[in-house]
């Protein structure tokens, strides 16, 4: 009997302990969970939802440097929203519907002012009929300042801790003289062409934007600053 006793006690004891371990496992810190586990958890909170289609995920993402590679799957993507969001054409006596707007969030130290061009160009096209919401966030810098403000007007958006830069085109060459003096020429229509595009974008006058490029430095603005002088509309919140 004793022995029976003596088992019974350590089942008792070994279920208490158990018991006594969830409860400090309940009370204390949060438990680490798995991915698998994580997983099923999302899975469980989207069933019998609908899957999101498509034509709902509206975001393109310009981030990095705006070179070659990036302007064409920018460009890419937002043709394709553009495609998918295009409003149909209306019946006869029917107003035209604006279509499906397109975000394209903008972190970019600046880049190619050609592929800035053909950004600009294609955000253009798009505005005509779905309007792109421009949102800058962490730093929006040389190029990336004129796509940012060529988002559809009342749209563009700016992160309140990003940085905006203004500066002159840049432009490096090497070779025979008379080839150096043509590409000095087209740098000087290029940065006229920025110049333009900025005024008519934004509120600031040639002016003003040729006094920021005559210091020969680096113009920093904060997002009020962006706002004030047109560049975007308001604070992202």
């Amino acid at each position: 009997m004793n022995e029976e006793k003596t088992e019974e006690q350590e089942e008792h004891a070994e279920e208490e302990g158990a018991s006594t371990d969830e409860e400090e496992q309940e009370d204390g810190e949060p438990q680490p969970i798995d991915l698998s586990s994580l997983a099923e958890m999302v899975r469980a909170s989207i069933e019998g939802e609908a899957e999101p289609s498509l034509e709902d995920l509206r975001c393109v993402g310009l981030y990095g440097d705006i070179d070659e590679e990036k302007a064409a799957e920018t460009i890419v993507g937002l043709l394709s929203l553009h495609h998918l969001g295009k409003p149909k054409l209306p019946e006869e006596g029917e107003e035209q519907e604006p279509g499906k707007p397109i975000d394209l969030y903008i972190s970019t130290y600046g880049g190619s002012a050609d592929e800035m061009a053909s950004l600009v160009d294609v955000i253009n096209l798009i505005k005509k009929d779905c309007p792109v919401r421009t949102i800058g966030i962490g730093k929006v810098m040389s190029a990336g300042v004129l796509v940012l403000a060529s988002g559809t007007k009342g749209e563009r958006i700016i992160g309140k801790n990003c940085r905006v830069m203004i500066h002159s085109v840049i432009g490096g060459h090497s070779g025979a003289l008379h080839n150096l003096e043509n590409e000095l020429t087209e740098i000087k229509k290029m940065q006229e062409v920025y110049i333009d595009s900025l005024v008519k974008e934004t509120k600031m006058t040639k002016k003003q934007i040729k006094s920021f490029m005559r210091r020969k430095t680096n113009v920093y603005l904060t997002a009020e600053e962006a706002i004030e002088y047109g560049i975007a509309d308001k604070i992202l919140e």
